[in-house]
């Protein structure tokens, strides 16, 4: 595997390495060991997948509170997601900006997420499935989100009316942690 920083302090850019010849391709998309050796937590005790029907379905931005908080290896499966993460640790240096990187079925491409960050997708293809392994069970009631367009993190998304749940559209704005 490839393993590429982002300019996020802790999420990573995780592509394939592979192997190719007549009959197509083999590649490796999880290794403890290669996690651990580039300093990243390789515990993993839940996967889930999403299917999203339409282009332009938006799920995020969505985190877990501490003591549940989560690592996330995300990975487009089939079609096309534009993925993002904020950084929401208090005092990091990269507290509140954003990375956005397009994953697809094709590129294989994964990112991996630190605890303490926001994580949401729009589909850019109809029929995008998205697979999520965690270190960490999902807990409803540590669950959170900030609005897919809180002004605070200025990210740009490639689609302007995305198709939303209620839940994700009545997020509130950031409030960082010690703030009024």
């Amino acid at each position: 595997m490839i393993f590429t920083p982002t300019p996020l302090a802790g999420a990573w850019l995780v592509e394939v390495d592979r192997r190719e010849d007549a009959r197509g391709f083999f590649a490796r998309t999880w290794c403890r060991r290669e996690f651990e050796a580039h300093g990243l937590d390789a515990r993993l005790v839940q996967c889930s997948m999403s299917r999203n029907s339409r282009r332009g379905t938006l799920r995020g931005m969505h985190w877990q509170a501490a003591p549940h908080q989560e690592v996330k290896l995300v990975r487009c499966t089939r079609g096309a997601i534009w993925d993002v993460i904020i950084d929401l640790r208090p005092g990091s240096p990269t507290h509140a900006r954003h990375y956005a990187a397009e994953l697809t079925a094709d590129s294989c491409r994964a990112l991996y997420i630190p605890e303490g960050f926001a994580h949401g997708f729009v589909t850019l293809a109809d029929d995008s499935d998205v697979v999520y392994q965690m270190s960490e069970f999902y807990e409803p009631g540590s669950s959170r989100g900030v609005r897919w367009n809180d002004p605070a993190f200025g990210i740009r998304w490639p689609i302007a009316d995305p198709i939303l749940h209620e839940r994700d559209a009545s997020y509130p704005d950031y409030v960082p942690v010690g703030a009024a």
